[in-house]
C-alpha cells in the first residue's frame, strides 16, 4: 500500500512560474489602481460640462470608500469560501463593470453606482491577489513579492495622473478620458483569466503552498489593544485623510489656483505614488536597521506640516512642499504598517489590519466629502483660487493631529509600556 506522503508528492512551482503569476496578478492591481484615480484629472471638467460640484466629486471618491468599509467588514470571508482564482476573476470583473458605468453616463446617480461597485469589487479584489501571494511566494521572497505588487499597483495610480501627457487625444470631453479608463481597466479582467488559467494549470501539476488567513474583523478583540495600537490607528486615519482627499483635487487645484496645465499637475500629483514606489522600500530597510520608528513618524508628521498652506500662501516652487509630501508619503507607510506587528500579538493581527483599513477608509471618506463641501461653499475655482484656503487649512489640522499623535506614540515607546518601537530589527 502506497504511502499517502508519497501519492500526493508533487513538485514545487519553478521561480518562473511563480513569477508569472505575479505579474498576472499585478496586472489586475494595475487595472484597479487606473480606474479608481482616472476622476482626479478630469475633476474641473466634470464641473465645467456636467456642473457637478466640487461636492459631487468628492462623493464619488467617497461612496467608494464607504463601499470599502462594508466590504472590510466581511472580511476575507468571500476569499476564504471560493478561493483565490474564482475571487480575482470575480471582483476584477466587478471592477471592470464599474468602469463602465461610471464612463458611459453624464447622470450622477449611476456615476456614483459605478463607484460604489468598484469599491465593492476592488477592496475584495486586493484581498483575493494578497492571498494568492502568500499561497505561492515564501520566506523571503514573499516581502518582495507583495513589494513588486505594490509597485506595479502604484503605476496604475502614476498612469491615470500622467494620462492628461500620454493620452491627451483623449482629453477633448470629459467622457474619452473615461472611456480610457474601461480600456485599462479591462486588465482586471484579463488578470483574473490568466491567473485562473495559471492557478488550474499550476493545482493539476504542482504542489501549492497554503495562503494564511486573511484579516477578518472580530469585534471580541477590539478590547485588548495597547494605548499604542490605538495611536498608530489615530495616525493612520489622520495621515491618509489628509493626502487621498487632496490628491482627489489635486489637479483641479493645481490648474485652476496655480495656472498649471493639465499636464503639469498630473505629473506634480503622481509625484507621490511615484516617490512611494521608490523611497518606500529604502526606508522600510533603513528603519530595520536603525529602529526609532515612532521618531522616524515624527519625522514623516512634520514634513507635511507646511505643505498645505505653503501651496496657498507662498510663491514658492510647487515642486518644494509636492516633494516634501512625497518623503512623509513615503516614510510613514513604510513604518506605520509593520509597526502594528510590534505591537500587536499574532493571534490578533488579522482583527487590527482589517479595524485599521476600516477606520483610515471612514476617515478618506468623510473628508473626500468635506473637502468638496468646503471648496463649494468658499467658491473655489480659477476665478477665485483663494476659495481653496479652507480645505488646505482642513488638511493642516489634520497634519498637526498626525504629528500630536506620533508624539504621543513616541512618548509611549519611550516610557515603561514601550513595545520595542525604538530599537532596531534583530
Amino acid at each position: 500500500m502506497e504511502s499517502t506522503s508519497a501519492v500526493n508528492s508533487k513538485p514545487q512551482p519553478s521561480p518562473f512560474f511563480r513569477w508569472m503569476v505575479l505579474v498576472v496578478i499585478s496586472l489586475a492591481m494595475f487595472g484597479n489602481y487606473y480606474v479608481y484615480d482616472s476622476i482626479a484629472p478630469i475633476a474641473d471638467m466634470l464641473k465645467e460640462s456636467l456642473n457637478f460640484s466640487d461636492e459631487n466629486i468628492g462623493q464619488l471618491y467617497s461612496v467608494y470608500s464607504i463601499a470599502a468599509v462594508i466590504v472590510l467588514l466581511l472580511g476575507g470571508i468571500i476569499v476564504d469560501k471560493y478561493g483565490t482564482k474564482k475571487s480575482t476573476l470575480f471582483f476584477g470583473t466587478l471592477c471592470s463593470i464599474a468602469a463602465v458605468l461610471t464612463w458611459a453616463t453624464d447622470d450622477l446617480n449611476i456615476m456614483l453606482a459605478g463607484r460604489i461597485l468598484l469599491g465593492i469589487g476592488a477592496e475584495p479584489l486586493i484581498v483575493a491577489i494578497t492571498t494568492a501571494l502568500a499561497k505561492w511566494f515564501k520566506g523571503k521572497e514573499l516581502s518582495f513579492a507583495f513589494g513588486i505588487n505594490l509597485t506595479i499597483a502604484r503605476l496604475g495610480s502614476v498612469a491615470a495622473d500622467n494620462s492628461p501627457s500620454w493620452g491627451s487625444t483623449f482629453y477633448t470631453n470629459w467622457q474619452d478620458p473615461l472611456f480610457l479608463a474601461v480600456i485599462i481597466g479591462l486588465a482586471c479582467v484579463i488578470g483574473g483569466v490568466l491567473y485562473w488559467v495559471l492557478e488550474s494549470f499550476a493545482e493539476k501539476k504542482y504542489d501549492l503552498g497554503k495562503a494564511g488567513e486573511t484579516d477578518k474583523f472580530v469585534f471580541k478583540q477590539l478590547f485588548g489593544f495597547s494605548r499604542s495600537f490605538w495611536l498608530i490607528v489615530a495616525l493612520c486615519v489622520t495621515f491618509y485623510s489628509a493626502i487621498f482627499p487632496f490628491r482627489s483635487f489635486a489637479i483641479k487645484f493645481f490648474i485652476e489656483a496655480h495656472g498649471s496645465s493639465r499636464e503639469f499637475a498630473g505629473f506634480l500629483n503622481s509625484v507621490l505614488p511615484l516617490s512611494a514606489m521608490i523611497a518606500t522600500p529604502i526606508f522600510g530597510l533603513l528603519v530595520d536597521k536603525i529602529g526609532k520608528r515612532s521618531l522616524l513618524m515624527m519625522v514623516g508628521s512634520i514634513l507635511l506640516l507646511p505643505v498645505y498652506l505653503m501651496m496657498v500662501y507662498t510663491d514658492i516652487s510647487l515642486y518644494v512642499p509636492i516633494v516634501l509630501m512625497g518623503i512623509s508619503f513615503s516614510l510613514i507607510p513604510a513604518i506605520m504598517w509593520p509597526s502594528v506587528a510590534y505591537i500587536v500579538d499574532e493571534k490578533k493581527l488579522g482583527t487590527a489590519y482589517a479595524l485599521m483599513g476600516l477606520i483610515q477608509q471612514i476617515g478618506v471618506a468623510g473628508f473626500n466629502w468635506m473637502i468638496g463641501a468646503a471648496n463649494d461653499y468658499s467658491g473655489a475655482s480659477a476665478a477665485n483660487p483663494a476659495g481653496y484656503e479652507l480645505g488646505m487649512w482642513i488638511f493642516s489640522v489634520l497634519g498637526f493631529l498626525g504629528f500630536f499623535f506620533a508624539f504621543m506614540l513616541r512618548k509611549t515607546e519611550t516610557g515603561p509600556k514601550g513595545h520595542g518601537l525604538e530599537n532596531a530589527s534583530a
